[in-house]
């Protein structure tokens, strides 16, 4: 008896172990699949939208209305930093808000640029059909796993150089966030 409740013991941990590890794919997976159908609230679960508006405005450049200058501080301006904490937010420009869409983050997790994706085709009926469908498209190749971050290459279909690389980062034991997306060379000159 006291075998068996040590093998059960041993399959858990196993499993929970296998479960730890596969999470950030699970995460690509399902942010791949609200992106397509246009899920807002599971998207917001799984994108850190502050944090890849950072990412993607410093990749595609300057706005017309940025600055150079570092913003002031409370040590070395008190007047301008203060200035600075009460004006309004400005909204991101909108070539970032382009990739950050349902249907551009959609576009970036089957490799090509937002707007640029040729349509999907319609879903298969039958389970076996759809698994075969999975079992067929692109998957991301996994840059880098560590136990808070990990990274997830996708080639662009008709240009397999053409890389798009998505950090994700653990917030919970199974809980991942995409923090990141690192765009293709060709994709940062364009605003």
């Amino acid at each position: 008896m006291w075998r068996t409740i040590f093998n059960l013991i041993l399959v858990l941990l196993v499993g929970a172990a296998a479960a730890f590890v596969a999470a950030p794919w699970f995460a690509f997976r399902a942010l791949k699949a609200d992106a397509r159908d246009g899920d807002v609230q599971g998207l917001a679960e799984l994108v850190d939208y502050n944090a890849v508006r950072g990412t993607l405005k410093s990749q595609l450049g300057p706005t017309p209305n940025a600055t150079t200058a570092p913003a002031p501080t409370i040590w070395t301006d008190p007047i301008g930093a203060m200035k600075r904490a009460l004006e309004p937010l400005t909204p991101p420009p909108p070539a970032v808000e382009r990739y950050v869409s349902a249907q551009g983050l959609h576009d970036l997790t089957r490799g090509y640029e937002p707007g640029k994706a040729p349509a999907e085709p319609p879903q298969p009926e039958g389970l076996s059909d759809q698994v075969l469908t999975a079992a067929q498209e692109p998957w991301p190749s996994l840059r880098y796993w560590g136990p808070n971050r990990s990274r997830f290459v996708v080639r662009g279909p008709d240009k397999p150089e053409r890389e798009t690389v998505f950090t994700f980062q653990r917030r919970g034991w199974f809980e991942w966030k995409l923090v990141q997306i690192r765009l293709p060379d060709d994709d940062e000159a364009q605003p």
